[in-house]
């Protein structure tokens, strides 16, 4: 007898081979048989009709403080995610000198966009290694999950307020690479660090990895080398824009330091700047010279993102924005008035890159939330239609929008990457070896955007959409793909002896539902959400945390520790 037997699937078993019709028996947690099964279960699922995949693996998340009060990690686990990889972008909440507890609180608020309020009630910050933070979440938690260790943390810890102040001393250097080994140690899955200029800490300082040395980096891939199932993540400037040289030779440095795989986040995609991707992948091929290994990510939705003049978002970004608005309501709404501030504003965004110059264009933008009485029936309205209505210029008129809101607008702007030509680039460029579909940035940004719906609302338009891949490889890129990379030992495939994280859908209602916001995180704050529709069954190990789109309490997941649960991926 087994524990659970689905009987009856179309089976799409990962791995890019063709669906079938079959049965898979569970038993202890893992899969023990895959095909016609005579066996008798505990439980047995008819999934006739329906479709059975390995659970998705979301290489690119921050759930690294929601999951000590959310241990499912909502709305991931909603949409089929059976396994996170958190610490990305070089910052996590350990190791944590405990003088360093409110700055890492506030860093995090600012620069992924996690209420300070949640941070402070939802956690408790009584950890100082990177042991002692895995440990508060081992077998505490509903689906598998695994973290790098971020670089700011690492050198925070050992340098105080002067790692955001300057480089590190040679002594210093060995303390950070020695806390790094411990991590490693303890099972943390890599490196993550960030040498982007938009990362700023809650005062506005640039975070601590930015003021890192190239040698300081290097020594420190070089540390992850000496352990085994380890990965490593970046984050520099030319990620944002256009690659330099220098840029492609410290990606490829990195991996080849370390003779470990990195990936990147994010790789956009735009027609209008064609050239651009294929621009980005030089990095990939030139580490592949010095035997590395530089992997894009990219998503394979787009994802509505809100924006607002009232707090930090990615206008702050745009170059010379960031100084108009990080001043208080008053003196902003003041400055936003001001047509010579706005022609400024404008000129510096069009002299920008492409992705703030499309940022800057009110006029596509839809007018979301309000709270003025006089902007109660512009919700889910164009600002340039409003604007011709009111004779104004639509950055005159989304600013006198907000300024009555008092800045608390909520703005939609719309996608301009979403025609023919560039969803043909996107599926040209799923074709390329050193892509991986992911980047969803859940757990972060959670007021603004909503990501972790990726997997549901590209199988349906896999399935009744666009249909740019075959189902079963739009289900590799999202389960074995990842896996691979990050070498998650036996998962991410339905075989004999693989973890059993399986997902059961119906393929004519599987989808994503609009993103809603709900207040529901520890401090009364709230968040964007979307709910996986079509989803019949999701197990993690074995046991089911979701049935008919409710989440089951259940804590079944896996705390990933490098060694133990990763195999080391070649990089050759």
């Amino acid at each position: 007898m087994v524990d659970l037997l689905i009987r009856g699937a179309t089976v799409v078993d990962g791995t890019g081979a063709a669906p079938h019709r079959g049965d898979v028996a569970v038993s202890e947690g893992r899969i023990v048989e895959v095909g016609e099964v005579d066996e008798t279960a505990t439980r047995v699922v008819d999934a006739d009709g329906l479709v059975l995949c390995p659970g998705f693996v979301d290489p690119h998340t921050h759930y690294d403080a929601q999951l000590f009060w959310d241990p499912h990690a909502t709305p991931s686990s909603s949409h089929g995610v059976t396994t996170v990889i958190g610490g990305n972008c070089g910052f996590t909440l350990a190791p944590l000198a405990a003088r360093d507890a409110d700055y890492t609180r506030r860093m995090m608020a600012k620069v992924e966009g996690m209420p300070l309020a949640a941070l402070e009630a939802g956690a408790t910050w009584d950890w100082e290694g990177f042991d002692g933070y895995l440990d508060r979440l081992d077998g505490r938690i509903g689906v598998n999950a695994g973290f790098l260790v971020g670089h700011c943390a690492l050198r925070r810890a050992v340098m105080g307020a002067a790692a955001n102040e300057r480089e590190a001393t040679g002594d210093e250097l060995a303390d950070i690479t020695g806390l790094l080994h411990r991590a490693l140690d303890a099972g943390a899955l890599g490196l993550s660090t960030t040498r982007s200029p938009t990362h700023v800490d809650g005062e506005g300082a640039p975070v601590p990895s930015r003021l890192a040395s190239v040698d300081e980096v290097m020594q420190l891939c070089r540390a992850v080398g000496e352990h085994a199932g380890t990965v490593l993540e970046a984050i520099i400037e030319g990620c944002l824009g256009r690659f330099t040289p220098a840029d492609e030779d410290l990606l490829a440095g990195m991996s080849a330091a370390a003779g470990r795989p990195l990936n990147w986040n994010i790789l956009g995609v735009d027609a209008a700047d064609p050239d651009r991707p294929w621009h980005q992948l030089q990095a990939s091929n030139r580490a592949r010279e010095q035997g590395g290994r530089v992997v894009a990510l990219t998503m394979p939705i787009l994802v509505p993102m809100t924006m607002s003049f009232g707090s930090y978002c990615a206008l702050w970004l745009i170059p010379g924005w960031g100084e108009v608005l990080d001043v208080p309501i008053d003196e902003r709404i003041r400055r936003l008035r001001d047509p010579a501030v706005r022609t400024r504003m404008l000129e510096s965004a069009r002299a920008s890159n492409l992705s703030y110059t499309r940022l800057a264009e009110f006029g596509s933008y839809v007018i979301g939330d309000t709270a003025a009485p006089e902007n109660a029936a512009l919700a889910g309205r164009r600002v340039d239609v409003v604007a011709k209505e009111r004779g104004l210029d639509p950055f005159t008129c989304v600013v006198e929008i907000a300024a009555a809101d008092r800045l608390t607008t909520m703005l939609w702007p719309q996608p301009t990457n979403d025609g023919a030509d560039d969803w043909d680039l996107r599926r040209r460029l799923w074709e390329e070896p050193d892509i991986l579909l992911g980047g969803s940035d859940a757990g972060a940004h959670i007021d603004r955007m909503c990501g972790a719906p990726y997997p549901t609302r590209f199988l349906a338009d896999t399935i009744r959409g666009r249909r740019l891949l075959p189902l079963e490889r739009a289900v590799q890129l999202m389960t074995d793909t990842p896996a691979r990379l990050f070498g998650l030992r036996d998962r991410g495939r339905i075989e004999p002896g693989a973890h059993a994280d399986l997902v059961v859908f119906d393929p004519e209602t599987v989808d994503a539902s609009p993103p809603r916001m709900v207040a529901d995180l520890p401090g009364g704050g709230a968040r964007l959400l979307s709910t996986g529709l079509g989803l019949q069954h999701v197990f993690v190990n074995g046991t089911e945390v979701m049935s008919g789109g409710e989440l089951v309490e259940a804590t079944p997941g896996t705390l990933l520790r490098s060694g133990r649960d990763t195999d080391t991926v070649a990089t050759r």
